[in-house]
C-alpha cells in the first residue's frame, strides 16, 4: 500500500482542497460522488487513500447534482455521535 500512494502528495492535495472557497466552486468543478468507485474489499485505510486519489476534491463533491461540502472539527466526537444527537433533538 505504501508504494502505491504518494502520501506527501495526498497530504498536499488535502491541504489545498481544504481551503477552497465554496463560492469559487461550480458543479462542473467537482465529482458526482456516485461516480467514484472504491473497492469495498480493501481495508478502510486503503479505501480512504483511494478515494482521496480519485476525487478532485475530497471535501466538496456532488450528491444527486447538489453541491455538498464536508468539514471536520477538532474534537473527539464521531460523526455517529453528532448524527445521534441531531436525531435525538428532532424526536424528543
Amino acid at each position: 500500500m505504501k508504494n502505491k500512494y504518494n502520501v506527501k502528495e495526498l497530504e498536499e492535495k488535502l491541504d489545498r482542497c481544504r481551503n477552497v472557497n465554496l463560492g469559487d466552486v461550480t458543479l462542473d468543478d467537482v465529482d458526482e460522488i456516485s461516480s467514484i468507485k472504491i473497492d469495498k474489499r480493501k481495508p478502510s485505510n486503503e479505501r480512504i487513500l483511494e478515494f482521496i486519489t480519485k476525487v478532485k476534491n475530497p471535501y466538496i463533491f456532488k450528491v444527486n447534482g447538489k453541491l455538498v461540502r464536508i468539514r471536520f472539527s477538532d474534537t473527539d466526537k464521531t460523526a455517529e455521535d453528532c448524527l445521534t444527537r441531531v436525531l435525538e433533538n428532532l424526536y424528543r
